[in-house]
């Protein structure tokens, strides 16, 4: 759904019945993309609406993985899907096509000793990069993307993010992030030198955050409200930058 700054709720587009609809994206010319999680074959996958269009689906993804988080590159030619079950990082490329395995790697992977099992969860394309959080295994994750598309090495930002959700960054030039985290009920910054900071709990409403975004110099929260009482919602904050920079300038 589209929700305006009154809070004005228009609905884009809905799930078949047993579906679920996970990470959605917003194109540069207005398109929204969105995941589709399904155990049916017609339907699982990255699914568009192009302005003043209906849903189309863009590109299939296998019934027995989780597309979560999903990315556009900054040329705008290819869509990046986390897959929280199956270690893995899908690209489709938005001019159409079937869906590649971008990265498979153990970083990405779900730990099936935990209550809930998913791996890469979370991600953002950020500075010629693909971010990635992994919900089970408490960490950030930065795959630089090389000039012939290829993934190269992987970074380890942060370790530790205890439940880390969805994340974003403070702008487009800061490699400071905002992660939510689920389980825990807070919203953390990450400082590019790994350093965590706790700036947001349950005190302040918070109710399963799962994702974070940043805009014109507020933090938006989307809150799942997975425990009792259900509190499902949608937060905005001021973000207060020298509190982010003790040491610096207004």
């Amino acid at each position: 759904m589209r929700i305006s700054p009154s809070g004005h709720r228009t609905v884009l587009a809905t799930s078949a019945p047993g579906d679920g609809i996970t990470g959605n994206i917003r194109g540069k010319d207005g398109t929204v993309y969105y995941n589709v999680w399904s155990s049916s074959a017609a339907r699982a996958g990255v699914w568009k609406i192009a302005p003043g269009k209906s849903p189309v689906r863009l590109a299939a993804l296998p019934t027995d993985g989780l597309p979560n988080g999903m990315a556009l590159h900054a040329d705008g030619r290819t869509v990046y899907v986390a897959d929280s079950l199956k270690s893995t990082v899908w690209a489709v490329p938005v001019a159409g096509g079937p869906a590649k395995a971008w990265l498979t790697d153990p970083a990405l992977a779900p730990v099936s000793s935990e209550a809930v099992p998913f791996g890469a969860n979370g991600l953002r394309f950020h500075k010629g990069a693909v971010w990635v959080s992994n919900l089970a295994q408490d960490s950030l994750l930065r795959i630089p993307v090389a000039d012939d598309g290829k993934p190269g090495r992987i970074h380890v930002v942060a370790k530790n993010i205890d439940g880390v959700d969805d994340f974003s960054f403070l702008g487009d030039h800061s490699d400071v992030v905002f992660a939510a985290q689920n389980a825990p009920d807070k919203v953390s910054v990450v400082y590019p030198g790994g350093r965590v900071k706790t700036v947001l709990t349950g005190a302040d409403g918070l109710a399963s955050p799962s994702a974070t975004a940043v805009s014109d110099g507020r933090l938006y929260v989307t809150d799942g409200g997975l425990n009792a009482p259900h509190d499902a919602q949608l937060q905005r904050g001021k973000i207060n930058v020298p509190a982010l920079y003790p040491h610096a300038r207004s």
